[in-house]
């Protein structure tokens, strides 16, 4: 009889931020986590947010929470939603108290909520696009790492995996509070990284270039209304021929390299920028 090989991440506890989009990385991300063993908690902000072009910025109900929370215990794992902005520390304490309560702590957090808010030519930027940028981007992950890592340090441990972006390793025309937000994503990673090694607590940043998600859509519609692209020709906005694997990324790649960062595979893994583009950097 074949011996059936324990699931790396039996017994963890997984928190995720911006999973309310069903094609977004959140949402690959959680079943990946479920498949791999851990019991995940999904929560996004739920409520109507900014539109662009007539599209949503944000997840603006619960249906997507409930639809992951479906999926993640049909794979036979506990999962449990929350409304949450990111924005808020009160609500981010008041989450994570919960998910302590009832789930016994927290393993590992990927924080993932974002923002398309912050891409706009440079001199177009208001106050109010470079504070809900920095907000979401960066004070959003402080005060979920700060909830979290006590938490982490109780359980002997765990992980941190931030997203940021294949612009916060370089800088690209018009995304200029996106770019600024995302390179502080990485400094941010680096310095948890640095603090809390030695309570055995990992952070990692993620940094997915062209990946087909609800989010890429808006990128879309803001070339379209801020730099006159071609709305009918998707090629000249991100050109396939641009990606050395001559394909754009699926949520599900993203999902996967955080489930394996997630486990003890990627244990010496720690404080780095794992960039996840198919090679579509100039420059590699």
């Amino acid at each position: 009889m074949t011996a059936v090989e324990p699931q790396p991440l039996h017994g963890k506890v997984a928190l995720i931020t911006g999973a309310g989009r069903p094609r977004g990385i959140g949402r690959a991300a959680a079943v990946e986590l479920a498949r791999s063993g851990a019991d995940v908690i999904v929560t996004d902000i739920a409520r109507p947010g900014p539109r662009i072009a007539g599209l949503p910025t944000v997840a603006e109900d619960e249906a997507g929470l409930i639809e992951a929370v479906e999926e993640i215990r049909e794979l036979g794992r506990r999962s449990a939603w929350f409304p949450l902005d990111v924005t808020d520390a009160t609500e981010v304490l008041d989450v994570v108290d919960s998910v302590a309560s009832e789930f016994g702590g927290i393993n590992i957090l990927f924080n993932n909520a974002g923002t398309p808010v912050g891409v706009k030519p440079f001199l177009d930027l208001s106050n109010d696009d470079w504070r809900t940028s920095w907000d979401v981007h960066v004070m959003g992950m402080v005060y979920t790492c700060r909830a979290a890592i006590p938490l982490m340090r109780q359980r002997g441990g765990g992980v941190i995996i931030n997203n940021s972006s294949a612009s916060g390793l370089q800088a690209l025309p018009g995304y200029a509070a996106y770019t600024a937000t995302k390179h502080a994503v990485i400094g941010l990673t680096k310095t948890i990284a640095l603090e809390f090694g030695v309570d055995n607590i990992r952070a990692v940043s993620i940094c997915p270039g062209d990946i087909d998600t609800d989010m890429t859509d808006i990128g879309m519609a803001l070339a379209v209304e801020y730099f006159g692209a071609d709305p009918d020709h998707q090629e000249s906005l991100a050109p396939i021929d641009a990606i050395a694997l001559r394909r754009r990324g699926e949520a599900e790649d993203v999902g996967k390299v955080v489930a394996w960062l997630a486990s003890d595979a990627a244990s010496y893994v720690n404080g780095n920028s794992m960039l996840i583009d198919g090679a579509l950097m100039e420059g590699l």
